[in-house]
């Protein structure tokens, strides 16, 4: 009887959380952020690459490329720390990925703004001057 009680305790209690894959999942939440503001600042870099102000098919599809690799990376680590019930790397890793991909899309939506107002200006002065 002492040899089930001791197994069950086993199975019971709770495993210590892998380090290494935790290490292994914040290098690639890292890897998937710097792909993340990559493609913004090829977004902000060229900024309308084309005669007509659109981004060029081929942009496109690098930055979209870039994207989809971020989260697909982000997912499979997510899943990896969740199968490992490492919750507080995941929860701290999510975070700090959100919130600084949050930040760069902050800086991305001010910038094209400013330029679309800068824009703007710019087309009221041609107009007041030629006429």
């Amino acid at each position: 009887m002492d040899i089930v009680a001791v197994l069950a305790e086993a199975a019971a209690a709770p495993k210590a959380p892998n380090l290494w894959g935790a290490l292994g999942c914040a290098l690639a939440y890292s890897g998937a952020l710097f792909a993340t503001v990559d493609s913004f600042a090829d977004l902000l870099l060229a900024d309308g690459d084309t005669a007509d102000g659109r981004l060029s098919p081929a942009l496109r599809l690098k930055i979209g490329s870039k994207l989809a690799a971020a989260a697909i990376t982000v997912v499979a680590a997510g899943l990896v720390l969740a199968l490992d019930a490492n919750w507080f790397a995941l929860t701290a890793l999510t975070i700090v990925f959100v919130l600084l991909a949050g930040i760069a899309a902050t800086v991305l939506v001010r910038h094209r703004a400013h330029r679309a107002a800068a824009g703007a200006v710019v087309g009221e002065y041609d107009a007041t001057a030629s006429g």
